[in-house]
């Protein structure tokens, strides 16, 4: 995927999101994210398009909070998400992929942004969906893409998500299986983990639909309540979810 597929995917992706809302009941518990409401998690993604609105409209060099910005937050509604999705598109239009500016994954450009929000919106839109009631869908290349960028910029995110840095090992390789799709293999060592291209070993296996490794890998689902299969140590596995959580 480039620059315009992620644009065109996140622009999908919030008009699913936005179409849900008239139907919420914004005191419903989110499944995958207990300590929120269905109120919370709107709020949150639509703050989170105009944060990265406003990163990419003056291509920041350093991390700049959210609470240094004067970004309207709400009413949090359907028109309010709409704007959002269709302010920071609309940025994203205006600049190229290639611009460099301060991201906080390895990508350290413009281009970062398009992908981690079609990502962010995209896993959000699920949460709403299982708060709703709705069964979860995704076209296989994009939960496949996600899983990708989720395992990309894992390790840059320990600057925020400490426990990151507890995804040590021995030299073991965990492996991600998708159904007709990529594999990935994971080394642990005791410096660290990274994404590695082959192994004449491997730890521990997760395998199932792109759909499902995507959903078990946020923590959106439990390896018993989806239908991935584990083979090898499931020691391993643990100690991955344990310590893999995006804040």
């Amino acid at each position: 995927m480039d620059f315009a597929d992620y644009c065109r995917e996140f622009e999908r992706e919030g008009e699913r999101l936005v179409a849900r809302v008239p139907e919420c009941d914004v005191d419903a518990a989110v499944p995958g994210c207990p300590e929120w409401r269905v109120g919370d998690l709107l709020a949150h993604v639509g703050s989170v398009h105009r944060w990265v609105r406003h990163l990419v409209a003056v291509r920041a060099t350093r991390r700049i909070s959210p609470r240094d910005m004067d970004f309207a937050r709400g009413p949090v509604g359907a028109p309010w998400l709409a704007e959002g999705v269709a302010d920071l598109l609309a940025t994203f239009a205006a600049h190229d992929e290639h611009e460099p500016m301060w991201a906080w994954g390895a990508d350290q450009h413009v281009g970062f942004w398009a992908r981690r929000m079609l990502h962010e919106t995209l896993v959000h839109r699920l949460d709403l969906d299982a708060a709703t009631g709705v069964a979860a869908e995704v076209d296989a290349s994009i939960a496949a893409d996600a899983i990708d960028e989720f395992l990309v910029n894992l390790g840059p995110a320990a600057a925020f998500s400490p426990t990151v840095a507890n995804l040590v090992g021995e030299d073991e390789v965990i492996a991600f299986v998708t159904e007709g799709g990529p594999t990935w293999l994971v080394g642990l060592t005791p410096r660290g983990f990274a994404v590695i291209e082959e192994s004449s070993r491997i730890d521990a296996a997760l395998r199932g639909s792109p759909l499902d490794v995507l959903l078990t890998l946020y923590r959106r689902r439990t390896l018993e309540g989806s239908s991935c299969a584990l083979e090898g140590r499931r020691d391993l596995l643990e100690r991955w979810w344990d310590n893999s959580a995006l804040p």
